[in-house]
């Protein structure tokens, strides 16, 4: 006796429904065709709505006023049938190659957060002038239209600095050979939360910068000994507090109050969570911009115990938009 076959629209019957090229599939599966596509489902494998290289080489020309130098430009559209498949509202859009910033482009119209990462010079040849056009609402082309965007937000233009660190013949951390003087104190004011601020006065060449009116830093490449450390524990005086960065030291710590002595590759080390797979970014929302936690001062206590320092690590080297 033969099953019976029912002419159901998706039954085996109207060839809706097949087990594979071979019919031997274990799981069914359901033809679909476009015009029945509802909103939510899964987008085609071919994509022949979103543009072309020539279509996204021309709104280039647009905006630059002249051919780009880029081979295979990505249409507007394109990024934003991506960008809307993959995120949300608010989400966080990552190019790590962003070529000629379309990515953040898209992204900012439909109102995501982005970061994009680029080593070549068009990063601000290209990038930077095209994404203020979108800030300013002087891009018309793209996606503009069809996301209603009209201009608005921010965003910030980070250099990264070469490496501070790097391993020496025995495997030791050591301070990179790329970083002159000015440039390590500068580099480690930001790592370790300080504002880079060194003083003019020849005799106070201890201050490289502040974190409050109270709180200094110096950055030296010298061993620290006990006779220098007592030196210039004496020209801070009792009412203020000095964080000293160097490198190696050699001395009775506890015999000053009012300094706090670190070894570079060490307090460099000690930021860097080695291992670690999952890092949350904290993104400041533009334009609003949060001023950072001035630490307090410090006040000398009781006995030989030192305040505690809470430093906040930044990049260096920025630019704001």
């Amino acid at each position: 006796m033969q099953p019976c076959r029912a002419q159901h629209p998706f039954g085996s019957g109207s060839k809706r429904l097949f087990w594979g090229k071979d019919g031997k599939a274990r799981t069914p599966m359901r033809k679909l065709f476009k015009s029945e596509a509802k909103a939510g489902m899964s987008s085609p494998t071919i994509w022949d709505d979103v543009g072309l290289n020539q279509h996204a080489a021309r709104e280039l020309e647009v905006l630059f006023g002249e051919k780009a130098a880029f081979e295979t430009p990505k249409p507007e559209f394109l990024l934003q049938r991506i960008i809307h498949i993959a995120t949300n509202t608010g989400d966080l859009v990552l190019d790590s190659f962003a070529g000629s910033g379309t990515t953040g482009a898209v992204a900012h119209k439909m109102g995501r957060r982005w970061i994009m990462v680029e080593l070549g010079e068009h990063a601000q040849t290209h990038i930077v002038p095209r994404l203020r056009k979108v800030i300013d609402g002087e891009d018309k082309g793209g996606v503009t239209e069809v996301t209603g965007w009209q201009g608005g937000g921010g965003f910030r233009f980070y250099r990264l600095a070469p490496s501070l660190l790097e391993v020496d013949k025995w495997g030791r951390w050591i301070i990179s050979k790329e970083y002159n003087p000015a440039m390590l104190a500068e580099a480690m004011c930001k790592h370790m939360g300080f504002t880079y601020s060194p003083s003019q006065d020849k005799a106070e060449y201890w201050k490289h910068g502040h974190s409050s009116e109270r709180d200094f830093i110096y950055v030296t490449t010298l061993a620290m000994t006990h006779d220098q450390l007592r030196a210039i524990s004496e020209d801070v005086g009792p009412d203020r507090t000095l964080l000293i960065c160097c490198k190696a030291f050699n001395a009775r710590i506890d015999d000053f109050d009012n300094l706090t002595v670190t070894k570079i590759p060490h307090a460099i080390l000690s930021r860097c969570e080695w291992g670690k797979d999952d890092y949350s970014l904290k993104i400041a929302s533009l334009p609003e911009r949060e001023p950072p936690d001035e630490l307090e001062p410090a006040v000398k206590p009781a006995g030989k115990a030192k305040p505690a320092r809470t430093f906040a690590p930044t990049l260096f080297d920025c630019d704001e938009d």
